[in-house]
Formats: structure tokens, sequence, C-alpha cells
């Protein structure tokens, strides 16, 4: 009937718009609700549920070849939030107000930064304040205007205790950058987290750092902590002893204290390095705990450069020590003998001009050993033309020079070898026969670092066996035979020896020990010219292997010889465990 289908219209009519409106209110609300106050709704739920408290752990210790502590870790205090709770209304400003009232300078915009470097989770807590004594933690805590939204929360401090005598190999610990974050794995490490920046401490990294702990709470939209969900406890990290000595990296420093250089001292049979001195040198502490924009600026840009590790990244002409090359590459290719005579007059001349021995009256006829004996310039002049660049480079480079050493710190230098194809790239220009005659006397493009030195000189101690160079025994590696023929060996030793017992070097034979080795004095176009010393002893059965580079020091023979003379006199003499 009409009626009727009108009457059930109507009424279907009602009811969709009811149900369209429903749905609109429903729309409506979900709207509000999950996008408007989206933000608001999901504080207020993680603010019932859940909280996550990450465990800095505490670093491995660093020890000398004795069991002197070099790093170690100190408890402090941290006090921490969440951001949920520090994005409340006038919060920071709280924060502020009380930090600054116990004498800690902290803005609102300090805070926001602090907070914007740590945050990736807003239910994880965060470092607002670090590195707080006992005593400061409790006075924070005690105020009534503490807000209850922070906590305190016990962590370590790196603590070395040797400070600046070895800050070149322990290196320190500091606050992970930002590039460093975005270059490590997902979860390795977050926000404020303290990381290698240098020497063992970056090298070991992994070694070191241990496994970060977490708890998982649940709290209370209060804050207020309900059950503990789950609890993983911090790892330490593994601790590593060091083949340096202590008391002889100390007796180094004490000895280069008026001066800027190096010093290393390494067993010429594994490698072992049980001196690495560089002086001048910085305080890791500070670093280690923070220091101002302006600090650091002051300490990077001093002119001494006191964070150059000299031992290690520091490059200088090898000067007269490189003769032992020579002489040996001189032997080996057959282009001298033992009793080979050159007449120095005091200069070599030739068309184009004239190249002087340092004593510039001459040494008259001398052979290979004099020559080392009284490191005669002229003569490795002489042997330098005879052997060409080409051989030169090859026995350069058979001593691994030109490349790293391998030593287990970052930041080594591989120096310069140069060449006439570096220098035709470098320079534009062909390489002359003068290039070849100051690269024969250890001058010139050839640059050295002072463990390289070194390395050479062990090479010639131990019989021709090329070591490499470490400060943690587990990275001990076999040396390499050089398959050095053994007479022609002996040959260079003997001169190596008469240069400290009746040359020279005599100055470094003065501390009741046998010492072989070899003087030089490098040129330097920044002023003064280097000092340099490299030796070994006991000079009949070697042991260890020193080389001393003094900047500005002159002469190797007054400076840098009696260095190397005191401190193989001091390490033979106080023998420690063997490290191999």
């Amino acid at each position: 009937m009409p009626e009727i289908r009108d009457l059930l219209d109507t009424r279907l009519k009602t009811l969709m718009y009811l149900i369209f409106i429903s749905l609109a209110v429903l729309f409506t609300g979900l709207y509000f609700f999950q996008i408007v106050h989206a933000d608001r709704y999901i504080r207020l739920a993680t603010n019932n549920r859940l909280r996550l408290i990450r465990f800095s752990p505490p670093r491995g210790e660093i020890y000398d070849r004795n069991g002197v502590p070099l790093a170690v870790n100190e408890t402090t205090f941290s006090i921490m939030g969440y951001p949920l709770d520090l994005d409340r209304q006038g919060m920071l400003l709280r924060v502020s107000e009380l930090l600054s009232n116990h004498g800690i300078p902290m803005s609102v915009d300090d805070l926001a930064k602090t907070i914007r470097k740590q945050r990736w989770a807003p239910y994880r807590v965060i470092r607002l304040v670090p590195n707080l004594t006992m005593a400061q933690m409790a006075e924070l805590v005690a105020d009534p205007e503490c807000p209850a939204q922070l906590f305190p929360l016990p962590e370590w401090r790196r603590i070395y205790p040797s400070g600046a005598l070895a800050a070149n190999v322990t290196g320190y610990v500091g606050e992970i950058s930002e590039n460093e974050l975005k270059n490590s794995l997902p979860g390795e490490y977050v926000g404020g987290d303290l990381v290698g920046k240098g020497g063992i401490e970056r090298y070991y990294e992994e070694t070191l750092r241990g496994t970060a702990g977490e708890e998982a709470i649940e709290v209370d939209a209060r804050g207020r902590k309900v059950r503990t969900l789950d609890l993983r406890p911090s790892t330490k990290g593994e601790s590593v002893s060091l083949t340096l000595d202590m008391g002889a990296q100390k007796l180094t420093m004490e000895l280069l204290s008026a001066h800027k250089g190096a010093v290393v001292v390494m067993d010429v049979r594994t490698g072992a390095v049980l001196v690495l001195a560089s002086s001048p040198t910085y305080d890791n502490n500070p670093l280690a705990w923070g220091v101002s924009t302006k600090e650091w600026r002051e300490i990077t840009e001093d002119r001494d450069r006191p964070m150059l590790d000299r031992s290690i990244a520091g490059v200088y002409p090898p000067a007269s020590t490189f003769k032992a090359i020579v002489a040996l590459a001189a032997l080996e290719e057959g282009v001298v003998t033992p009793g080979t005579t050159f007449f120095c007059s005091g200069a070599l001349r030739l068309p184009s001009r004239a190249f002087r021995c340092w004593k510039r009256s001459g040494h008259g006829s001398v052979n290979l050993i004099s020559a080392l004996q009284y490191s005669c310039d002229v003569y490795f002049y002489q042997v330098g033309m005879k052997l060409g660049i080409d051989r030169l480079l090859k026995w350069v480079r058979k001593f691994g020079l030109g490349e790293p050493t391998g030593i287990d710190l970052p930041g080594e230098a591989g120096g310069n070898i140069a060449g006439p194809e570096w220098k035709k790239r470098r320079t534009k220009e062909n390489w002359y026969q003068g290039d070849t005659i100051n690269y024969s006397i250890g001058q010139g493009f050839l640059l050295l670092t002072p463990l390289q030195i070194a390395r050479v000189y062990a090479a010639v101690a131990n019989g021709g066996r090329l070591v490499t160079p470490f400060l943690v025994p587990s990275r001990a590696q076999a040396p390499v035979d050089m398959g050095i023929r053994q007479e022609k060996l002996a040959i260079v030793q003997k001169g190596l020896n008469y240069v400290v017992s009746r040359g020279t070097g005599s100055r470094a034979g003065r501390f009741g020990i046998s010492i072989a080795g070899k003087t030089g004095t490098a040129q330097n176009s920044h002023g003064p010219d280097h000092a340099v010393f490299a030796g070994y002893a006991p000079a009949d059965s070697p042991r260890y292997v020193a080389v001393a580079m003094i900047e500005a020091g002159e002469h190797g023979s007054s400076v840098a010889s009696p260095i190397v003379g005191e401190v193989l006199a001091y390490i033979l003499s106080h023998p420690a465990e063997e490290t191999e």
C-alpha cells in the first residue's frame, strides 16, 4: 500500500541519516584522538607503561708490561631523565635553575641541545649532567626543588694515572660524535656514549668497550616504578696489557722535557715496543672528562702540536742513520767491498756544484767501516752514485719503508721514500744526480718516522729479520727473513760498533753498556738542524734498539746519542718478563 511504503521509506531514510551521523561522529573522534592529539595520547599511554634505563659498561683497564695501570675506571654519578618528562612545559627552566643554584651552569638551550644529541626514543633515559661526585649528587637530589623526574645513576669515568707521560700511547675517551654514531652498527652505541678517541683506546675500542646493560621497567602515570620487566646487566670490557715499560717511558719523557722530539725503544727480536715517547705532550685526563670549545681549540691550535705523536706520525730526514742501508745495499749489490776506499777532501765536486762533507777539512782516505765510524758524507756520495737511485729504492722498499710499520696504533705515517716517479708527479721535474747524492746520506726528499728508523736498525741488529712493531702481545707477528748475507751484515755491524766505541757516537757509550749505532744531523728548512741517533744494545748480542729524534737539536752526537745511551742502560738494568 502507498501509505505503508512511504512510511517505510521515511524510516529507512531516518535510519540512514542516523548511521551517517554516527559514522561522521566516529570519524571525527578518530581524527581528533589519533591525528590532532596523537602525541598527547601516545605520551599518556607510554607514561603508564615503559621506561628503559641503559647502563654504560665499564671499560677494560690498560696496563704496562709490569702491571702499572695506565687507564682505569672511577665511579661517578650522572643525573638522568626521560625525554617524555623533560618535554613538559617549564621543566627545562626548573632544571636549569636547580643546576645553577648548585654551581653547575647549564642554560635551557644547553639542556635542550644535550637532549637532542641523545634522544632517539622518548622512553629511553638520557644523561643530563655527567661526572658528579657523591657529594654533588647527594646535594642535588636532596634539594626540595629537585624535580621528581630526575634521578641519579652511578657510572664510570676514565682516569689516566700516567697522564701526559703516555698520552700518545693510551689516547683518551670522549663522547661519541654524530658522525661516529652514524657509522656504527644499529644499537651498538647511543648518543652520550664514550668511545676511544686516540691511541690504544681507539685502536682496541671493540676489546675495551664491553657490552651495555639495560633495565626495562613499568611505571604508572606519575612515573613511579611498578615492576621490572627485564634486566640485562652490563658486561665489562676486556683489559689489555701493553709491552710498554712505564719506568723507561718516564725516564725518557724526563730526558725529553727540554726538547721537541721523540724516542722509540723496541725489542729487536720480536718488535715489542717498550718506549714510545713524544714531546711536547698533553694531559689526557681533562679530555676524557670534557673540555670547553675554547680549551679544545687551545690544545689543537697550539704551535708546538702536543697532540701529534712524533714517534709514529712525525716525519723527518733520517740523515746519516740512513747510511747503514746504503752501506748494506752497496755490499749486497757488489758495488763496494770492505776494502774499497774513496778520498774525502771535504767535498765532492761535480761540474754543476760541490757537495760538501760535514767535516770541511775532509777525512782523507776512508773505507766502508771508517766511513760509518766518522760519518764521512763524501764516501757515501760516491757509493750512492755507483748504486743509483733504482737500486737504492729497491733496498729502501726491502726494509719496509714508504708505508706504515703496522704498529697497533691509529694515525701512523708511512713517510716518503720519493724517487724519480714521485718527483715527476709532485714537482713536474726530472730526477738529477744531485738528488741521488743527497738521498745517499738520508737528505733531500726522503722522510721517515722514528719508528721506521728503529725498525731498520732492529733488522740490522737481529741478523736481517724485519719485525712488525706492536704494543699488545697478541698482535705479535713472526719476523720476515730479508735474505741478507750474514757476512755482509757483520761488516755494517762492525762499522756501527766503531761509531760508538771510537767515532761520532761516543757519548752514547758512557752509561756502562756496549752500544752500536749511528749519529745523524738532519737538515731542517724551518730552523736549526734536527739531531738523531739510532742504536742497539748490547752491541755483541743485541736485545733492544732505540732511536732519538730531537727537533732543532743540531747534533746527533751530542744531543740525541746520550738520550739513547741512558734509556738503553736503564732498560738493560731493569729486566722484565719476556714479551713474545
